[in-house]
């Protein structure tokens, strides 16, 4: 047993019926990380966050959380970890202060020590002045809060999420987040989330990107985008074909039509960009130029778009 590891996945594969979910993921989470799982919906996330809060066992392969066996030690795991789940698990017909003592009580926390604790953990999240709340009248970003308190209350050194900012305004994103990251400052938690959503995944030190349930790509965000090499030029249009050869033809550019799209990447993007308008000519409806994004990374990899509407695996 080595908890000095949080997390480590060896080649863990699950179905659904004749559907693999996960396809021999392998990962490993270091002390202290803040690590994100992203893909968009149907890649394998949910069931991978599934199985890493004991909500599932694994079907093949080897996961340990915290040195323990998400095979046979799923009890052990979950009096360890805390989780965040994608929809509330709060009852709102209580109080904040209620959700949280009744949350304690499920992992034998009791008298004074729940107390204190309660108390701590809704003061580290400045939820203390909405103690005596209802749940139901609190906003969306405070509720979020709440759920992390519940989360922090017996004393976690991992906590597991699940797309911690669905549902959430922009405000209430960038809150949280900061709550996040003063967790692991203060306290040395180490944080693994899943999301669909990019600039979430742009303040992760890692990530795993996942597509048709296995890991296309890993590693730190930044270096990630730096490997896909220049900036990306996307051209509008509803004849890519057209705009494909032309670009060959007459500027000797190789391109690749994506979901109607059409997309050159260049490390001299800047100058070229305007190459490439006098090229399509009207064939273009727009031509636009940007730095490589995390959707970059994932097309580089998987060869279609980031898609996240649908169902999720």
């Amino acid at each position: 047993m080595d908890p000095s590891v949080p997390i480590s996945v060896s080649n863990l594969t699950h179905t659904y019926g004749e559907r693999k979910a996960l396809d021999g993921i392998s990962l490993e989470v270091a002390s202290g990380e803040i690590y994100g799982l992203l893909g968009p919906n149907g890649g394998g996330k949910t069931t991978l966050f599934r199985v890493l809060s004991t909500h599932v066992k694994p079907q093949s392969g080897d996961v340990r959380i915290l040195g323990y066996s998400a095979q046979t030690e799923a009890a052990a795991i979950r009096a360890s970890i805390g989780v965040v789940f994608q929809r509330p698990s709060l009852d709102p017909k209580l109080t904040v202060q209620e959700n949280l003592v009744h949350h304690g009580l499920f992992f034998g926390v009791r008298g004074r020590d729940l107390e204190q604790r309660a108390r701590a953990v809704s003061e580290r999240l400045d939820i203390a002045s909405r103690s005596t709340d209802r749940v139901e009248a609190l906003s969306g970003g405070l509720q979020r809060r709440v759920e992390l308190a519940k989360a922090l209350l017996p004393d976690p050194k991992l906590l597991i999420f699940d797309e911690p900012s669905t549902g959430l305004d922009p405000g209430a994103r960038r809150h949280l987040w900061d709550d996040l990251l003063a967790l692991r400052k203060e306290a040395g938690v180490t944080l693994v989330l899943t999301t669909h959503f990019l600039e979430e995944a742009e303040r992760c030190d890692r990530i795993g990107i996942l597509a048709e349930g296995r890991t296309i790509a890993e590693g730190d965000p930044g270096a990630l985008k730096r490997e896909v090499g220049g900036d990306v030029i996307v051209v509008q249009t509803r004849v890519p074909d057209q705009v494909c050869d032309a670009l060959k033809r007459e500027i000797n550019l190789d391109s690749e039509v994506l979901d109607g799209q059409v997309r050159v990447t260049a490390r001299e993007a800047d100058t070229l960009v305007a190459e490439v308008y006098r090229c399509c000519g009207e064939l273009a409806e727009s031509v636009s130029v940007g730095r490589p994004t995390l959707e970059d990374v994932f097309v580089a990899h998987s060869g279609q778009r980031f898609e996240v509407g649908g169902v999720d695996a």
